[in-house]
C-alpha cells in the first residue's frame, strides 16, 4: 500500500496489514494465507485433522466430479459441475455442523411463453428446504426474491461480469474495482475502517455517486480513497488485540455483502454499485454460482439440443466463460469458509 495520509495508522496483526477477507462468517483474522494451485489437498487434510469424517467424505466426492468435468466440452460439463458444487457446499454445511435437507433445493423456473431459450426467460426457482436454501442461510442473506433468471445470475457474478458487458453492450458496469484495501484506524479517534483507492481505470467521481450505503467517498483516507461507513474502535490500534480482531471479523462480514472478490495470486476486490441492469440479487457468490449451474445442469442432461442451441447464440461466449471459470471462484470460497484462511495461487518469481 503506499503510504498513508497523515492522521491514519495501518491495523496489524503480528506485523501483517489485516485486509479484507475471503471467508465471511468465521475468518481467521491475521493468519498467514495458503499459497497453494489447488486448495483441495489442503482441506482433505484439514478436515481429516479435524475428525470432520462425513465432510470429507463430501468434499472428496466433490473433487472427484470436479476431476471427471476437466476436458469436457461446455454442452456436458455443467452437469459434473454442479455435483461438484453440489457436494462441497454439503460439505461446508457438514463441516460447520449445520443440518440440512438432501434435496437440492432448488428448481427449474422458466417463462418460454415470452421469448424461449433465452438467458432472461430461463431460471431458478429457490425452495423453502434442502442443500442452496442452507447455504443462503448459512450466508445470512438478506434477498427475498426466491426466482433468478439465468442472466440475472450472470450480471450478478463478479469474476464474470466484464464479459457480461461486452456481451450486452449497453449495460454499465456494476462491480468499481479498488486497491490496496485494507483496515486503518484514525489515530484521533482511534476508530477502525476499512479503506481501499478506486482504481485509477475508473472515474472517481463517478465511483462515488454510484457507492451502496456502506461506502463513502473521503479524501481524508486519500485522494482516490473511500471508507467503510461503519467502524470499529480500539483502545490500542496500534497495537490490537483478540478482541479487536473479533470486532474487525463482524465488520468484514457486515462489509462482504457490498464487498467482493475474484481470486488469484491475489484476490481482485469489487464494490457492488447501484446501476440499471437487470435485478440487484442481495445474495453471496457461491449461492449464485450454485443456483445458475444447477438450471444449466438440468439443460445438459435433459434438453442437449437446447444447450447446443444456447452455445450457438450470441451469448455464447458469456455461457462458456462461466462454464470455464466458475469451479476456481466457487471451490476458492468454499475452501475459504471451510477452514478461515485464504487461499493464493503462488507466484513464479525468477532466482535471485
Amino acid at each position: 500500500m503506499d503510504e498513508l495520509p497523515k492522521g491514519l495508522l495501518p491495523i496489524k496483526f503480528k506485523g501483517r496489514a489485516v485486509a479484507p477477507h475471503k471467508a465471511i462468517i468465521s475468518p481467521v483474522i491475521g493468519s498467514r494465507n495458503v499459497l497453494t494451485n489447488s486448495p483441495w489437498t489442503y482441506v482433505a487434510l484439514w478436515l481429516k485433522r479435524s475428525g470432520k469424517d462425513r465432510a470429507l467424505f463430501y468434499w472428496q466426492q466433490a473433487q472427484e466430479f470436479h476431476k471427471a468435468s476437466l476436458g469436457l466440452p461446455p454442452q456436458s460439463a455443467p452437469l459434473l459441475l454442479y455435483y461438484a458444487f453440489l457436494n462441497a457446499t454439503k460439505a461446508l454445511l457438514s463441516a460447520k455442523g449445520i443440518i440440512f435437507n438432501e434435496r437440492h433445493g432448488v428448481s427449474e423456473h422458466s417463462n418460454t411463453s415470452q421469448g424461449g431459450a433465452a438467458l432472461n426467460h430461463l431460471g431458478i426457482r429457490i425452495q423453502p428446504h434442502g442443500v442452496l436454501p442452507s447455504l443462503s442461510a448459512y450466508y445470512g442473506e438478506t434477498e427475498s426474491g426466491r426466482t433468478h433468471t439465468l442472466q440475472a445470475l450472470f450480471f450478478n457474478m463478479v469474476f464474470i461480469h466484464r464479459t457480461y458487458c461486452l456481451t450486452y453492450t449497453s449495460q454499465p458496469e456494476m462491480f468499481i474495482p479498488i486497491a490496496n484495501c485494507a483496515f486503518v484506524a484514525e489515530k484521533s479517534t482511534k476508530q477502525i475502517y476499512f479503506r481501499a483507492d478506486v482504481t485509477k481505470n475508473m472515474s472517481f467521481d463517478r465511483a462515488a455517486r454510484r457507492l451502496p450505503v456502506q461506502f463513502a467517498a473521503d479524501r481524508k483516507f486519500g485522494p482516490r480513497a473511500i471508507r467503510s461507513t461503519d467502524y470499529v474502535t480500539s483502545r490500542k490500534p496500534g497495537r490490537i488485540s483478540q478482541t479487536d480482531l473479533n470486532q474487525i471479523t463482524v465488520l468484514n462480514a457486515r462489509l462482504r455483502r457490498e464487498l467482493f472478490f475474484i481470486n488469484g495470486s491475489e484476490p481482485l476486490w469489487y464494490i457492488k454499485s447501484r446501476t440499471r441492469g437487470p435485478a440487484r440479487i442481495e445474495r453471496q457468490l457461491p449461492t449464485l454460482i450454485l443456483g445458475a449451474m444447477h438450471r444449466l445442469s438440468e439443460i445438459s442432461r435433459y434438453n442437449p439440443p437446447q444447450m447446443a442451441s444456447l452455445l450457438a447464440g450470441q451469448k455464447n461466449w458469456l455461457l462458456t466463460e462461466f462454464i470455464r471459470m466458475s469451479a476456481d471462484q466457487f471451490i476458492d470460497e468454499i475452501a475459504s469458509e471451510l477452514t478461515g484462511f485464504q487461499f493464493l495461487i503462488p507466484n513464479i518469481r525468477a532466482a535471485a
